[in-house]
């Protein structure tokens, strides 16, 4: 049997829900008040009750219109992950290490980061932004406290291009040993029960929260809001099996598990974003001693598995990351664009976020000339790399832009982007918050620039 879980509800003045703020946690017997990663006396001003496994969405999950072109100038946007707060961070790897955490302080503090991050993208003046997963541990990491099935623990393999470099590798664990963070690499949970949606009432709060950020912004507020959600296929490589007879059962169990984090966010006027990174990621990490072949059928088999996900969405809700993993390394063990491209292409969505910025991936902004545009599809294109804390001029982001557009054709489908997140799993970002606002700053600048030169406005 998978983890059991109690449906907690934390009473704030303002929340929407009389009964509280829904929270999640895992319980190690029928009683709440024997977790042991609630503190005890806080445990007491709980209600708990058994996770329902009913789903309950909106009457419309299709919700708002197609997502936006940058009819009149390039519009900014990014990946997602946006830097937490020290303390929410803190917090975020005491629980994720197993010791105790004051579930009501994480609401609090993600709640309230959520206003703060939100705040700080309009004033940077990012057109297309989101809550910066703020009251989430890691991209793809929260899902074992919306899903059932996931327990113990396990250790990725290193991957292939650090493990090329023993000295690089000892760096880089010193590096990371000195500061709280949450790992997707060591100790991440693994599929030990049927993987199921316990309940839609988190993701339903975390859209509202960000509903009321947006609304606090008045009148400056987004050209419009997106929240992002995990591809089924990096949480089957990161997340091991050992419950489903094969990988293919898997996959079809955790598409429909998230499913429901799909059409919830859509259903609440929010363009959505799939992050794929297992779509180039995996080549040198699952598939790292195995075939091209393999790994391309890997990716197909993901893609169809997030197309059958969204058979409820239009794709013009949706855009889907692909990347080769948010971590500063050598990277010389990519896949190249190209070699994915086709199987990337297949999804049914309406935009593709690609990274272009890096050093080793800036040469194949050309391959976007293969993507299929026939249905008004549009390109997130990655010109701030989020792993350096140089900061881009405004014209060397221009001249990235403008390259992307006169590929694709029609500067109308191009946005400006970054590569990856900043802050993907809490912690392990590589810029420091102030420089963070500052690449995004220059960004828009950069896309001044570049409508001007490409006759937008």
């Amino acid at each position: 049997m998978g983890q059991a879980y109690f449906l907690i509800y934390v009473k704030f003045s303002d929340s929407a829900d009389p009964r509280g703020v829904p929270v999640l946690v895992p319980c190690s017997s029928t009683s709440p008040h024997s977790n042991r990663h609630i503190r005890p006396a806080a445990s007491r001003r709980y209600r708990a009750v058994r996770a329902s496994p009913k789903i309950h969405y909106p009457d419309n999950v299709h919700g708002g219109e197609p997502m936006l072109k940058s009819a009149k100038r390039i519009l900014t946007t990014h990946t997602g992950s946006l830097p937490r707060p020290p303390a929410l961070t803190a917090l975020y790897a005491s629980r994720a290490a197993g010791e105790t955490v004051d579930e009501e302080a994480i609401v609090t503090a993600g709640r309230e980061a959520t206003y703060d991050v939100v705040a700080k993208q309009i004033e940077a003046a990012i057109d297309v932004g989101n809550n910066g997963e703020q009251q989430r541990e890691a991209f793809f990491l929260y899902v074992r406290h919306r899903m059932s099935g996931f327990g113990g623990a396990w250790h990725r393999r290193p991957f292939a291009d650090v493990a090329k470099y023993p000295g690089f590798r000892a760096w880089g664990d010193v590096v990371d040993s000195g500061r709280p963070s949450v790992s997707n690499r060591d100790g991440v949970p693994k599929a030990i029960g049927a993987v199921k949606y316990l309940d839609d009432v988190l993701v339903h709060d975390e859209c509202r929260t960000f509903r009321k950020a947006l609304d606090a912004c008045g009148d400056a507020g987004f050209a419009e809001p997106f929240m992002t959600a995990p591809s089924p296929g990096i949480i089957a490589a990161a997340m091991l099996n050992e419950f489903y007879d094969t990988e293919d059962a898997y996959l079809a169990a955790l598409g429909e598990a998230l499913r429901v984090e799909y059409e919830a966010i859509v259903s609440h006027g929010f363009l959505l974003q799939i992050d794929a990174p297992d779509l180039a990621l995996e080549r040198h990490v699952s598939y790292q001693d195995r075939p091209i072949g393999d790994f391309i059928d890997f990716a197909e088999r993901v893609v169809a598995t997030i197309n059958h996900a969204l058979r409820n969405i239009p794709r013009d809700r949706v855009r889907l990351h692909a990347c080769w993993g948010n971590y500063e390394a050598p990277h010389d063990c990519d896949v190249d664009l190209a070699e994915i491209l086709p199987a990337i292409a297949q999804a049914k969505v309406g935009a593709w976020v690609l990274p272009f910025a890096n050093p080793r991936h800036a040469h194949e902004y050309r391959c976007v000339a293969n993507l299929p545009m026939d249905n008004g599809q549009l390109v997130v294109a990655g010109v701030i790399d989020p792993l350096t804390s140089f900061v881009e001029h405004p014209e060397v982001v221009a001249d990235r832009i403008e390259r992307v557009a006169q590929v694709i054709g029609d500067p109308t489908r191009v946005l400006a982007g970054t590569d990856c997140g900043f802050d993907t799993s809490a912690g392990r970002g590589r810029v420091s918050p102030d420089v963070v606002w500052a690449k995004l700053a220059a960004m828009a600048e950069g896309a001044k620039i570049a409508s001007k030169r490409l006759g937008l406005g």
